[in-house]
């Protein structure tokens, strides 16, 4: 069981691990043992989370999100499958605590009166400057 926050946990039939070779370094022994984790969460199935953190869940996701509505994340980052379990677990748990973070909404906003006289004023002082270059008369 995963501990998300006081109200979200994640059972152990929501988690499937599997194992597999990983690339990188180990010399002789990354062709021997399997050491890479996959970490497939069924998130869609999940009764755990209100469907409002699912759809930030799968849109933080992003790629992670299968079509059968699962989050599948992987580690082979270090030597040790233990570490390599610990990583991809910890992963997991950051981002539902990031889906739990509702956004914030935006209010849109108009620019005051004077910051347009402002912004008005510079450019055509811009433009008489521009206006000023140009060919010197010799008299």
């Amino acid at each position: 069981m995963l501990w998300i926050s006081d109200a979200i946990t994640i059972e152990d039939w929501e988690l499937t691990e599997s194992f597999m070779r990983a690339s990188g370094p180990g010399g002789q022994n990354v062709n021997k043992v399997s050491s890479a984790v996959e970490l497939r969460f069924e998130a869609a199935r999940s009764p755990n989370l209100p469907a409002p953190v699912k759809t930030r869940l799968r849109r933080l996701a992003g790629r992670r999100w299968t079509t059968d509505g699962a989050l599948v994340l992987q580690c082979d980052e270090t030597r040790s499958q233990a570490r390599n379990r610990e990583i991809v677990r910890d992963r997991l748990v950051e981002l539902v605590k990031k889906a739990l973070v509702a956004p914030k909404r935006r209010i849109p906003t108009k620019p005051t009166l004077g910051s347009k006289k402002r912004r008005l004023n510079a450019k055509k002082q811009r433009g008489e400057i521009k206006a000023l270059r140009g060919k010197v008369d010799p008299d």
